[in-house]
């Protein structure tokens, strides 16, 4: 694909992507769902925090 190229290793398996700022500036919406998939994923793990928790932490940081 044009503007993406690929680093691979000694048994040219991909191990990371270089992706050229024309794409990235042209795609820019699909990257950030991509994004934020892999940081949803990388965060399933983690415990949940109670909606109202939330709030009221930010309320008494004054953020609200």
């Amino acid at each position: 694909m044009k503007g993406i190229s690929y680093i691979t290793d000694n048994h040219n398996k991909k191990t990371a992507v270089i992706i050229d700022y024309s794409f990235f500036k042209k795609h820019t919406e699909a990257l950030e769902d991509i994004l934020d998939t892999i940081i949803a994923e990388a965060r399933q793990e983690e415990e949940s925090v109670p909606f109202e928790k939330v709030m009221n932490q930010l309320k008494k940081k004054g953020k609200l």
